[in-house]
């Protein structure tokens, strides 16, 4: 999801990336602009744009990430989120959220179905296994310190292992201040790097989240949809030891104080207002060839989209009339079936739009460029074909690849392969042990162990660990992992292959969650005297796959060489015709910008007049609780709690009321430029108030990973719905309260 284009934006960047002064380049009519993923030290290059649209705060103090309101705005390590009370009280999204409300959850008490609110803090439950709430306190640039340790003659394995090296150091240094996670993100394919410091909350505690009814209310057919009506809320809190530093989990903890929250807004926006969103979007790639965008757009996402419905539909099977096994997985099969529709739409809005046709133009009009001048010839040209040359390599391998990047998805495989690479990795010195397996990874590492528990069940992991060996023993032999095909015995096919896994799964102790962690810290060798089947089979691969990772690691390498040099042309390329190029998503903390606005889908979208939708001029910007009463059924996903139907028929709005409306906004559309990952992200007005929470983008946006058009919109969940609903359906009012509201 990403958003429009716009000249101001475009000779901003310019500045940014050249030096060059804003006012000496703003020289065209400004326009709306929300295109972007600013990094907060770029916001005050943007000042008189984001003033023009309405943001009250200075863009300076922005920039500092211990003030207001960047302080109050957290990762969850795969979603965003933000502190909104004193007492460490966090919202995020329903979705988010997801996988401890399913772990929390039992046959006798679903808490999907039900939702969960804690009467008090001595009720509140914690996370999954792995939780975190993490609190960006630093960012400072080391792209000398990375670079110092690379040289031209280099190779791909050299290069990778010396940026890796470069990264661990500066990690290590960074870690020397306890209750503190860093790691080194790179920016312009590696043209930059900077570390980012953050402080780790390990004890998080569920607090509330509405029924799955409201939560996910429309579930996968209003999924990238609109209008849309969906509550997807929930609350966390953050808890320290009584000395205010990141602890385990302890009855004795208490309520994290962050030194900012956001000020909850009794209500949201309106058309046409200012917002800006501040979170940690995951990856874009807007800067990648002709050649890399055809091949996602027409094999990879094709073939993904196919393995991942069978991937679902594998599990719905395996799963029928048994509860507690569906609840098990009811987080892998929302993500399933969220990236499943994810790369339909990519693959749609590709085919209607024009930027394969874009791309080629692009590189046409580069090379013209590189042509008329010697100077960039020499400097450029090798870069062209080289990374050229690269790509055509990596994609001449790309059914292999995938076939055997899914052979091993057991759980339990997964889980003794992990457990055989620690005791490997535990006979190095720490600082040369892989990430992932380092001293600072071991509480990780165990959680991990710890969360198979709730997500996995034997005789559907066994269904889903033979839909890919199926998958796998399509490749030609000499395509496949020998020591992985001489222990299952492969080559006798799929009678003989299901046999051999019943025994495996009969046979092994590691579904034992006592009996994975006893692992934990036992020698190779231990590994190579073990009798379950599952420690042998990831012993007997080790070799074979610890080469099939040092290949990809050399590949990884000669991109990490050849990434930069094409952003470094292209920067110069823009920079002539003055147009911008920011740095695509990494998770690292951004910040975007836009207006509240509806907008006119493609030709034939528009059915007639319906909440959301005005039947003549496109999509309007808000739903109400009308649009719930039009869609309810009854029935999954359009049923909801008796409570909310009988407040929205009795016209119980109160305070939450909107009068241009008539009714209680539910959910709103912007032009903010977003990305998975932004999920949970604060919704903020001009004065940083929180006024809703980003949870989703539209049908049209869903390839705005790669391309963006004027049609691109977010979709945020209002503050007044969440506000009425806890209030009114659920009783949360006690949270209202602490919230200020």
């Amino acid at each position: 999801m990403k958003i429009i284009n716009s000249i101001v934006i475009r000779v901003a960047t310019v500045a940014l990336l050249t030096g060059a002064s804003y006012s000496s380049l703003a020289t065209e009519k400004e326009s709306v602009s929300t295109e972007g993923m600013w990094q907060p030290h770029q916001l005050p290059e943007l000042s008189k744009e984001l003033r023009s649209h309405g943001l009250k705060l200075d863009p300076a103090s922005m920039t500092k990430l211990t003030e207001f309101p960047m302080n109050a705005v957290i990762s969850l390590g795969g979603c965003s989120a933000s502190f909104v009370s004193p007492q460490g009280l966090v919202i995020t999204n329903h979705h988010c959220a997801y996988g401890s409300i399913s772990y929390n959850s039992t046959e006798s008490k679903d808490l999907l179905a039900e939702g969960f609110l804690a009467g008090d803090l001595s009720e509140e439950l914690s996370a999954a296994p792995g939780s975190r709430v993490y609190v960006t306190v630093a960012m400072n640039e080391v792209t000398d310190k990375v670079n110092n340790r690379l040289t031209d003659e280099m190779g791909g394995a050299a290069r990778f292992a010396a940026i890796e090296e470069a990264e661990k150091a500066l990690v290590s240094e960074c870690e020397k201040d306890p209750g503190h996670r860093c790691e080194v993100y790179s920016y312009y394919g590696g043209l930059n790097y900077y570390l980012v410091k953050q402080l780790e909350i390990r004890d998080v505690r569920l607090v509330h989240a509405p029924a799955s009814s409201i939560g996910k209310f429309g579930g996968d057919i209003d999924n990238w949809m609109w209008p849309r009506h969906t509550g997807d809320y929930a609350f966390y809190r953050a808890y320290v030891g009584k000395d205010g530093k990141p602890a385990d989990y302890s009855k004795d903890n208490v309520p994290y104080e962050p030194k900012h929250y956001l000020p909850v807004a009794a209500k949201g926006p309106k058309e046409g207002d200012f917002v800006m969103v501040a979170g940690y979007p995951g990856r874009t790639n807007r800067y990648r060839t002709a050649q890399e965008v055809e091949s996602n757009f027409n094999w990879y996402y094709p073939n993904m989209q196919r393995v991942l419905g069978e991937w679902s539909e594998t599990i719905g099977t395996a799963t029928a009339d048994n509860k507690d096994a569906e609840l098990k997985y009811a987080s892998l099969v929302a993500g399933l079936n969220n990236y499943s529709k994810n790369f339909t739409g990519m693959m749609e809005g590709y085919q209607r739009s024009d930027l394969l046709q874009r791309k080629e133009k692009l590189e046409k009009d580069l090379q013209a460029w590189v042509d008329s001048d010697k100077g960039r010839q020499k400097k450029y040209q090798s870069t062209i074909d080289d990374l050229e040359a690269l790509v055509v390599e990596k994609e001449s391998t790309r059914e292999q690849d995938l076939a055997i990047d899914y052979m091993d998805r057991s759980a339990m495989l997964g889980a003794a392969s992990k457990l055989y690479r620690l005791a490997k990795e535990n006979e190095k010195p720490d600082a040369e042990r892989k990430p992932g397996y380092q001293e600072r990874d071991l509480t990780r590492f165990t959680e991990g162990m710890r969360r198979i528990e709730r997500s996995y069940h034997p005789s559907v992991d066994k269904q889903i660990w033979l839909y890919f060996l199926n998958r796998y023993q399509v490749l030609p032999k000499e395509q496949r992992i020998a020591s992985f095909d001489r222990f299952l015995n492969i080559s006798k096919g799929n009678a003989g292959l299901e046999a051999a896994l019943d025994k495996m799964y009969k046979d092994t102790e590691l579904s034992d969650v006592e009996v994975r962690e006893g692992w934990i810290g036992k020698k190779p060798e231990d590994f190579r005297e073990s009798n379950d089947p599952y420690i042998q089979l990831a012993v007997a691969m080790y070799d074979d796959m610890l080469a099939r990772e040092e290949h990809e690691e050399s590949m990884k390498g000669r991109f990490a060489q050849l990434r930069p040099q094409y952003m470094e042309m292209l920067i110069d390329y823009y920079h002539s015709l003055g147009k911008p190029v920011y740095p695509d998503a990494n998770s690292s903390l951004r910040v975007t910008y836009g207006l509240v606005k509806g907008y006119e889908p493609p030709a034939g979208t528009i059915k007639g007049a319906a909440d959301g939708n005005d039947g003549k001029q496109g999509f309007v910007p808000f739903t109400t609780l009308r649009g719930i009463e039009a869609k309810y059924t009854g029935e999954n996903p359009f049923d909801a709690p008796k409570a909310l139907m009988e407040a929205i028929d009795k016209k119980n709005f109160g305070r939450y009321y909107e009068k241009q409306l008539d009714s209680v906004p539910v959910n709103f559309l912007s032009t903010v430029d977003i990305t998975g990952g932004n999920s949970g992200s604060p919704t903020m007005n001009g004065r940083g108030e929180l006024v809703g929470v980003v949870f989703d983008g539209t049908y049209d946006s869903i390839n705005a990973d790669w391309d963006f058009t004027d049609s691109t919109r977010a979709i945020h969940v209002d503050i007044a719905y969440i506000l009425w609903v806890m209030e009114n359906i659920d009783g949360a009012g006690y949270l209202v309260r602490e919230m200020g509201q």
